[in-house]
C-alpha cells in the first residue's frame, strides 16, 4: 500500500513567521494536533504540534500571538513522497519517535500528512488480516482516532 492511499489531505500549513496563535487556531479548526510549517516558497521547513505551542507559551511567558512559529517548531522533519510504501512511514515513525509524517510533492511542498491515526484506521479494516488478539485493540484505537464530528467540536 502506498502513502497516498491513506494520507490525510490537504496538508494544513502555516508559515514559519505566523504567530503561534494562528497555528493553534488552524489546529482547532481542522481537528488536528500538528501542522506543516512552510517558507515563502511554500516548501516544508518544519512541523509544529499542539504540545510545542503549549510549551512555548508556558516557557516564553508571552501571549501566543507574540511568539512566531519558527521559535517552537521542529526543524528536523522526516517526510515521504506519495508513492512510497506505508512501511517507510512506519519505519520513520518508529526510528524518530514521531506520530505524524508530512507527505511532500516533488517540489518539496506539503500535500498531506500520514498520522498514527491514519495507520490505525487502515489496520482496523477487515481485510488487514490482523491476529484475533490484536483486532479488538486496533479497532478500539481506530475508534479513538476518528476525526471529531461537528457536534463533538462544539461540546
Amino acid at each position: 500500500m502506498q502513502v497516498d492511499e491513506i494520507m490525510s489531505r490537504p496538508a494544513i500549513t502555516c508559515h514559519s513567521q505566523d504567530p503561534l496563535s494562528f497555528a493553534a487556531h488552524k489546529m482547532w479548526e481542522h481537528d488536528c494536533g500538528a501542522i506543516a510549517v512552510i517558507n515563502d516558497e511554500g516548501k516544508l521547513v518544519g512541523m509544529i504540534t499542539d504540545r510545542d505551542i503549549c510549551m512555548a507559551g508556558l516557557l516564553q511567558n508571552q501571549p501566543l500571538g507574540d511568539i512566531p512559529v519558527h521559535i517552537a517548531m521542529a526543524r528536523s522533519v522526516y517526510a515521504v513522497e506519495p508513492r512510497q510504501g506505508i512501511e517507510d512511514v512506519e519505519r520513520l515513525m518508529a526510528v524518530h519517535q514521531v506520530r505524524r509524517i508530512p507527505v511532500v510533492g516533488a517540489d518539496g511542498k506539503p500535500i498531506g500528512i500520514v498520522s498514527v491515526n491514519d495507520l490505525t484506521r487502515e489496520a482496523a479494516k477487515p481485510q488487514s488480516g490482523l491476529r484475533p488478539g490484536l483486532t479488538r485493540l486496533v479497532q478500539t484505537l481506530a475508534l479513538i482516532s476518528q476525526p471529531r464530528t461537528e457536534t463533538q467540536k462544539a461540546a
